[in-house]
């Protein structure tokens, strides 16, 4: 009895010593591990996080140079408004970028009726090919009147093509005066309104400096010379984009007057020949202006009724 009492002693002191023996240190095999890695090619994430906090420093820094710039202009334009400021004014360019935009609110007023009429004259088409079917098929089946129902069939398809032929002159004028007003003098008023946008960053920072100039603390100060280089920035940027949009005024009022030229020939040249009855002088003014006619033309529905 005594024997198996001390043979479960050692025992028990056996597995004791067994779990209160060190386990591997972790540091170690971290080390290992991180050597394995470095060895392998994949970097270091000190490097990494480096990379990744001087990112998020120079975001910091562009948002915090938008807030600043947004501020002035802001109250430049509030200023402005209120008329406690002064602001740079171009009054032969202002004039030009005005008569622009009334230029495009006139054309965009002709360019709604021109669809208009032309939707009308789609209508109408399609209800003379429907009236000559008609009366065709009446001629069948009335003989004591065969002769009056088929001239009438005879006219209304008559009219039908005549009127293919005008829809194609007015879709080709629809088509040639929507690029004019949506494309070409669209994209000249986004430079003005780049224009515009520069020259109250230019006036903003324009006031800075001279109120700074003007203060009794003025001198070879950081401040001073920090607005001194703003203001040469937005100087250089503002005569830029004013020396553009001067360019693109010039080169749109002649593209717009040798475009407008054609196709107000072609409208009134088509207009005139389709209601003066003359289908020779329709042909002829598809072929001089080169406007091909689509098959099936006056037959699509508009896209109203769709």
């Amino acid at each position: 009895m005594v024997k198996k009492m001390i043979w479960i002693k050692l025992v028990f002191w056996k597995v004791v010593r067994s779990i209160s023996m060190p386990l591997p240190e972790t540091n170690s095999v971290n080390q290992a591990s991180s050597e394995n890695i470095t060895a392998r090619g994949i970097p270091h994430s000190d490097s990494n996080s480096g990379e990744i906090k001087s990112t998020a420093i120079a975001k910091i820094e562009n948002i915090k140079l938008w807030s600043i710039s947004t501020y002035k202009c802001t109250k430049q334009f509030i200023s402005e408004k209120l008329g406690k400021t002064t602001r740079t004014v171009d009054t032969e360019l202002e004039s030009q970028i005005e008569l622009l935009r009334d230029v495009q609110r006139k054309y965009l007023h002709i360019l709604r009726l021109s669809r208009a009429l032309s939707s009308h004259f789609t209508h109408v088409i399609v209800t003379q090919q429907g009236l000559g079917e008609a009366f065709a098929d009446l001629a069948q089946k009335s003989p004591e009147l065969q002769s009056e129902f088929l001239v009438n069939a005879e006219t209304q398809r008559s009219l039908s093509r005549h009127g293919e032929v005008l829809m194609a002159a007015l879709n080709f004028f629809v088509s040639s005066v929507n690029t004019l007003v949506n494309k070409t003098i669209e994209d000249t008023l986004i430079t003005v309104k780049r224009y515009e946008a520069a020259r109250i960053e230019y006036d903003a920072y324009r006031s800075d400096l001279e109120m700074l100039l003007q203060s009794p603390s003025s001198g070879q100060s950081s401040a001073l010379a920090e607005a001194q280089r703003a203001y040469d920035e937005h100087k250089i940027e503002f005569e830029k984009l004013r020396a553009d949009v001067s360019v693109k005024l010039r080169f749109l009022n002649e593209n717009r007057v040798k475009v407008m030229h054609k196709q107000l020939l072609l409208f009134h040249n088509a207009v005139s020949a389709y209601f003066s009855g003359n289908e020779t002088a329709l042909q002829a003014t598809l072929k001089q202006f080169n406007i091909k006619m689509k098959t099936g033309n006056a037959v699509q529905p508009s896209w109203l009724e769709q």
